[in-house]
């Protein structure tokens, strides 16, 4: 299942919240050119693991290194991102996305006292659970459960799904004071709500004519400053955002097979199929007719 956003960046979690709250994803970095997922936000929390592969897990400006065997947890609405930096295959990396009533409705003594707590505390962006960690163990075991019961869902999985949750919890509240902090700056914090800003722009407009000053614009800065914004978070240009998500797009539109390269071209905003073919050949190292015959 693709990573869909919406116009303010969050991506689109097909849980409702009034029935189980809890969402499991896996082979996702297959999807994306270099094995490397978009930038996106959500409000609920997200447990990923490494399985095969290293994976570079960007949380706001912090790069954490997963192996193998390794876990995070992200908190909500927190800028973040996966990437392989290893492996000869696409890691397959198990994900889970849930709300906190996953534990307990909003506004009870249970939320209150044991989720808000984390929610609110800017200073815990992310939590690493290391398999070499002794005290990890108990804790990827829970993780590992999740995944399983989220596959088979076999009856009453969601109640152990929701034991796993409140135990992984039950250690960050009873572990809190000692969790691992990381304080960001204004500078940290003004530089991520405009980025936030000039992707929420181009994931509503790629499929227009969009130039660097319109992606500044979005931020209210100039075209300098959204470079230095995008080169220190994301490591290349505005621009190659763009091309990469109108990309991305577009492949996703292949595998429908309902329209012609013309017509993916002009709607993902390349305007010119001979541009998009060569764009899509170097991202992905085929050329998007081969997209199609390969069945990818």
């Amino acid at each position: 299942m693709p990573i869909i956003l919406d116009h303010q960046l969050r991506e689109q979690i097909p849980h409702k919240a009034t029935e189980f709250p809890v969402t499991y994803f896996h082979d996702e970095l297959a999807e994306f050119p270099n094995w490397a997922a978009p930038f996106h936000w959500h409000p609920d929390f997200e447990i990923a693991t490494a399985v095969s592969g290293v994976l570079d897990y960007q949380v706001g400006q912090q790069h954490v290194t997963l192996e193998a065997g390794d876990s995070i947890l992200v908190n909500g609405n927190m800028l973040h991102r996966v990437k392989q930096v290893s492996g000869d295959r696409p890691d397959p990396i198990p994900i889970i996305i849930f709300s906190g009533a996953a534990v307990a409705p909003e506004y009870s003594t249970i939320h209150e006292k044991y989720i808000q707590p984390i929610v609110q505390c800017n200073s815990l962006p992310f939590v690493v659970f290391r398999h070499t960690c002794a005290s990890h163990r108990e804790l990827n075991g829970c993780i590992q459960d999740t995944y399983r019961c989220l596959r088979e869902q076999r009856p009453c999985y969601e109640m152990a799904v929701q034991r796993n949750i409140s135990r992984i919890f039950e250690y960050l509240f009873c572990h809190f004071d000692c969790l691992p902090k990381s304080e960001a700056s204004r500078i940290q914090i003004k530089s991520q709500i405009r980025l936030q800003k000039m992707l929420t722009y181009i994931y509503a407009h790629y499929a227009q004519a969009v130039t660097l000053q319109d992606i500044a614009n979005a931020a209210h800065i100039s075209r300098s400053e959204a470079g230095r914004c995008f080169t220190a978070y994301m490591g290349c240009s505005p621009v190659d955002v763009l091309i990469q998500y109108r990309l991305q797009t577009a492949r996703r539109l292949l595998q429908e097979k309902a329209y012609t390269l013309q017509e993916i071209s002009d709607a993902c905003g390349f305007h010119s199929a001979n541009y998009f073919s060569r764009k899509f050949k170097e991202a992905y190292g085929y050329a998007p007719s081969q997209n199609r015959d390969l069945g990818k």
